[in-house]
């Protein structure tokens, strides 16, 4: 099983921009220096406590202070921008990255859209329309002439191609036929996910969704692999959740939940108050129709957050892991660092000790392969 690394980031709103992004670039430095396989960063626009506004943006200032993590964008909004931008941009990150990125894409959320102008627009058609202009562009020669039914955009480079001088003509991505495509997959029984998996785009469950959740995303995914011709891999499955690892009990209880100055008690009154305004508190809910009153930011940060010594989260990723299946990549979310210490520290038990035992277990675990035939 890969570690990778996600983070919104979300901030509180009080502290300084220069500074967290200053940390947010640390906490990338240093996932790839412990040897993540990737890191997603999202974006939004208007947010004080999200803080990246452009993730392709902010992840070009990590290429060369990086070696072998791959960058992701988690995820590009295709609502918000002309797919000709998206596929000339990622095209050209994928170039300076040679090759170390991973597109990740979403339709966005409503409080981005309203200063667009597009709150009333219909942001999952847009982004569907989008992907399939992105993907034309890539797979396409100049003039292109894209003019795919009941989509809005139309791209053509023929009134002004000049061939001579290399006008009218798009990059290909440096990775062929195109770099990974994720999706974050949020809702509960997410039928996105279906789409996706047709399509081979690969799935990233969101940390701050009850567990009891995740198997229906694997299930509709294995469904969209079959009815594109393919059988589902769960090395393509990516599910982040929020982990603390400490070298005390006490130290994991308190940062990781208890204390009242917690950044994982931070983070899950964002999310809380997030989804709760925008109708979507049911992915903390342990059944539909539990009452809104119930989800407090104790119940919610107790349920999220794996906490505990070493051998502590070992035993509940083992846990977790026998719950919901196989799984290609667990995703570490990332916080606030109110104490670097301990945030780091985390971090750096997680991929040196945490992961190396968890993926022995999984091996001790599994029936040896088949002797082949003589």
């Amino acid at each position: 099983m890969r570690l990778g690394y996600f983070a919104m980031p979300v901030h509180p709103v009080h502290r300084n921009l220069t500074e967290t992004l200053k940390e947010d670039r640390e906490a990338v430095i240093l996932a790839d220096r412990l040897g993540f396989h990737d890191a997603f960063i999202g974006e939004h626009l208007a947010d004080k406590a999200e803080i990246v506004t452009n993730s392709m943006l902010f992840l070009a200032t990590l290429i060369h202070s990086t070696r072998q993590i791959k960058l992701a964008t988690g995820t590009t909004t295709l609502s918000h921008m002309h797919p000709v931008q998206v596929a000339a941009h990622a095209a050209m990150f994928d170039h300076l990255a040679e090759g170390r990125f991973i597109l990740g894409i979403s339709a966005g959320t409503a409080f981005d859209a309203e200063p667009l102008g597009l709150l009333q627009e219909d942001r999952n058609r847009i982004f569907g329309e989008a992907i399939d202009i992105v993907l034309k562009i890539w797979q396409g020669e100049p003039p292109y002439d894209i003019d795919l039914p009941d989509n809005r955009f139309k791209v053509t480079t023929r009134a002004t191609r000049h061939v001579e001088v290399g006008v009218g003509e798009f990059h290909k991505p440096y990775q062929q036929p195109r770099p990974e495509i994720v999706g974050t997959v949020v809702a509960p029984s997410s039928r996105g996910v279906i789409l996706m998996g047709r399509r081979d785009f690969h799935p990233l469950s969101a940390n701050f969704l009850l567990e009891h959740y995740l198997p229906s995303h694997w299930q509709n995914y294995a469904e969209g692999k079959a009815q594109g011709g393919q059988q589902a891999d769960p090395d393509e499955w990516r599910i982040a959740r929020t982990v603390f690892v400490a070298d005390d009990d006490k130290t994991a209880e308190a940062y990781g939940c208890s204390d009242p100055r917690s950044p994982y008690r931070f983070y899950y009154s964002q999310m809380l108050a997030k989804m709760k305004r925008g109708g979507r508190q049911v992915i903390f809910k342990l059944r539909p129709d539990q009452s809104d009153d119930e989800l407090t930011v104790d119940f919610v940060t107790d349920r999220l957050v794996l906490r505990g010594t070493v051998n502590k989260v070992v035993d509940q990723l083992l846990a977790f892991h026998e719950r919901v299946g196989d799984f290609g990549e667990l995703v570490y979310g990332g916080t606030d660092w109110v104490d670097p210490v301990l945030g780091k520290r985390s971090m750096e038990l997680m991929a040196t000790e945490v992961m190396p035992r968890v993926n022995a277990a999984l091996s001790r675990s599994r029936p040896a392969p088949a002797a082949e035939a003589a």
